[in-house]
Formats: structure tokens, sequence, C-alpha cells
């Protein structure tokens, strides 16, 4: 695990495999890189695992911030990346047994429920900040007092604000004790992946 994690998870970006329209993700990510963020999260619920190992894999070799690999602890492991997951994905605390020592483990975050079975990870995800059509299953939004809320049970683990998140939130986010953001369709969504980035990272600088 990366020293000053939260610095390494300021601006972090999701993968999506609508957004992505047939686009290479590793040139996409070194575009997002370019323009300022901090890590990637693989999110590509479509992609069969030795695909998604090879790209995982790939990836790791073409940027040089932290790759970290959602959903799939076994391709996480293959890969020597981390893992992120959500409250239907493997438990976080068995991911910690069967995971090698000192992998980092994230987990998605949007209630105290899902707080408290999330007490082993090292960072959260939590959101959604706003309703967001990236990921159905997201929940309501919890705006800017829901997010501190969850914020306040974390324990001081770093939290990032995800779902719909805009570079005008940032001050919010910040301000609710986030310590970044991580964002899928504000990036991916845009025509000049690089420029997009870097309007969030002049937000978090």
């Amino acid at each position: 695990m990366p020293n000053n994690l939260a610095q390494h998870l300021r601006l972090m970006l999701v993968t999506d495999d609508r957004l992505l329209a047939g686009r290479d993700p590793v040139d996409l990510a070194r575009q997002a890189v370019q323009g300022g963020v901090t890590a990637v999260q693989l999110r590509l619920k479509a992609m069969a695992p030795r695909e998604l190992l090879a790209l995982a894999r790939r990836l790791r070799k073409a940027i040089e911030v932290l790759v970290i690999v959602n959903d799939r602890p076994d391709v996480a492991a293959a890969a020597g990346l981390g893992v992120h997951l959500g409250p239907d994905d493997l438990a976080v605390e068995l991911a910690k047994r069967i995971m090698p020592p000192g992998t980092l483990i994230g987990a998605s975050v949007g209630s105290a429920d899902e707080a408290r079975g999330a007490l082993d990870a090292d960072y959260w995800g939590v959101g959604p900040w706003r309703v967001t059509d990236t990921k159905a299953d997201a929940g309501s939004s919890l705006g800017a007092e829901g997010f501190r809320r969850i914020v306040a049970l974390s324990g001081g683990r770093p939290c990032l604000a995800i779902g719909g998140v805009r570079p005008e939130d940032v001050p919010a986010v910040l301000a609710a004790g986030g310590a970044g953001v991580a964002v899928v369709s504000g990036i991916l969504g845009a025509a000049d992946i690089e420029a997009a980035a870097r309007r969030y990272a002049a937000m978090l600088a």
C-alpha cells in the first residue's frame, strides 16, 4: 500500500463499459493521467476475466498511478493490484484474509449499514453524491450532508465522493471531509479526456 494514500486517491478515474464505446481504456487512462488523475479503477462488468486480467497488466505498465480492479479479487491478485468491492461483492473482511498482505482494498459505502461492513477497507468510495446513470443500483443521492455523515463513520480512512460529481462540487466534497473524488462520466463522457481531468485536478489543487 502506498504512503500518503489520500494523496494517491485524490482524483480517481473509474472506467465504464458503456462510456468506453470501443475505445482503448489504456489510451484513455494515459490521457486522464496527463490531466491530473492520480488513480484508475478498472470497472468493466462485461469483460471476461482473462481479458480483464490482460488489460489490468497492460494498464499497470502503461501508467505510473494507482490501478485498482473493481469487483474481482482474483483478477486483482493475479495482476498484483488493489481491489475495490461493493456491498454485494466478496465481503471486505474475507478479501483481507485471502489477498496478498498489503493489498489495497477499497469499499463502496452509501449508508451506515454499508459502513459497518467496510471497516476493514483502506478507503471508501462514498455515494452517490447525486443521482447518476452510470450505476443504476447506486441508490438515492447523499448530497453534501449525507456524505459528511458517512465520512464521520470512516475512522479517518480516505473517503472519495462518487456519483455524478462535477468539478464545481469539489470544494463541497473537501469541506465535508472528503479526500477527493472518483469520476466516471465527468471525464470519460467528455470530448477531451485530458482537459476534463484537468478541470477536476485544478479544483483539487
